[in-house]
């Protein structure tokens, strides 16, 4: 199973696993979620993805609309302990140890989760990937890809049927073709692109610079945790994507009294090494995009 799930990450730069929490727990994830979001949205939560933005930073303002939430495991985030057991699940962990290389809980990173929903007017992500600018050459795309390592695993957890994630499988591992770069930025038929359709409960792990896209439909009910851990080892590599976030600003508060003592040690092992990078890194380590 292990080396299966591997080998598909490496190959088309993401894999699905079903069903990977259980149905209780999906019914309470899914009325914390819809308690989080009406608070942002009355702007009672000030951490959010804000129309029309793509990437961080953000604004505190949910005026114009909102398409994401940030920071579930802060220590204010009302039902944190709710969100903390879904990110620290066996399930979870376990699987994130089997992806990456050389990896025991030992060497991991708390990183972020966030909670992706329904904006009230349809929106799109470009084309992108998460680490890796538009402008960059083929050249810079290359020492990128090809010569660094996954230093984390990032995922989504549906917590309602999700079609909104757009991938081209493969292109993890390759710099854009001269197609991919001339395209529309969001091009609705990108060669090779394949939607990934995940059921309620169902979880993706993917590659962050796989080339992708975000669709987000306002007459579709979206509620996905959308998460990423690290490995120790990725030191200022992972700084930018994870910092970039400012949970420096509250990772040091942070406290997990709620979850059941294996959880809790794990949590705080995870957590006392965010600490570690913000720490060194000042806690910033500038931004990935420009939009």
């Amino acid at each position: 199973m292990t080396a299966d799930l591997k080998a598909l990450l490496t190959a088309q730069g993401f894999v699905i696993l079903p069903s990977i929490l259980p149905a209780t727990q999906l019914a309470s994830l899914r009325s914390a979620c819809s308690t989080v979001r009406s608070l942002a949205e009355h702007g009672q939560w000030p951490h959010l993805r804000t129309l029309p933005k793509q990437f961080p930073p953000w604004s505190s303002d949910p005026a114009h609309g909102i398409w994401g939430i940030q920071h579930l495991l802060h220590p204010h985030m009302p039902h944190q302990p709710l969100f903390a057991a879904s990110y620290f699940h066996d399930a979870i962990i376990h699987t994130v140890t089997q992806l990456l290389d050389d990896c025991s809980e030992d060497d991991l990173v708390m990183e972020l989760y966030n909670l992706l929903i329904r904006p009230r007017a349809d929106f799109a992500l470009r084309w992108h990937r998460d680490d890796i600018p538009p402008s960059a050459s083929v050249d810079e795309e290359e020492e990128r890809l090809l010569r660094e390592p996954a230093w984390h695993a990032q995922w989504n957890l549906a917590l309602y049927d999700d079609r909104s994630l757009v991938v081209v499988p493969g292109s993890h591992r390759r710099a854009r073709t001269e197609t991919e770069r001339e395209a529309d930025a969001y091009e609705r038929d990108m060669p090779g692109q394949l939607v990934v359709e995940l059921q309620a409960g169902d979880a993706v792990f993917y590659d962050n610079n796989i080339l992708h896209r975000g669709i987000y439909d306002s007459d579709i009910e979206r509620a996905t945790l959308h998460g990423s851990v690290g490995h120790v080892a990725g030191g200022n590599v992972r700084a930018r994507n994870v910092l970039q976030h400012g949970t420096a600003e509250w990772v040091e508060r942070c406290r997990f009294d709620g979850l059941e003592k294996g959880q809790r040690q794990r949590a705080e092992m995870m957590r006392q090494k965010l600490v570690e990078m913000g720490r060194l890194e000042g806690g910033k380590a500038g931004f990935s995009q420009e939009d």
